[in-house]
């Protein structure tokens, strides 16, 4: 199978680059102030807990 050349659409980039703009909205992960990852994967966490119960209930 050849590789293709050029630019190829890739359906499900989408999806991610949707999602990292709602999670963008969060005014505490728009910059990095944590000291710790494990901090910063919580809020990131909660963050995309909070935006699918959003989504469930609309």
């Amino acid at each position: 199978q050849k590789a293709k050349k050029g630019f190829v659409l890739l359906p499900k980039r989408w999806v991610v680059e949707r999602s990292f703009a709602w999670v963008s909205r969060f005014r505490r992960l728009a910059k990095d102030y944590e000291r710790l990852p494990e901090t910063v994967k919580s809020l990131h966490i909660l963050a995309f807990v909070t935006l699918m119960l959003t989504n469930c209930f609309q």
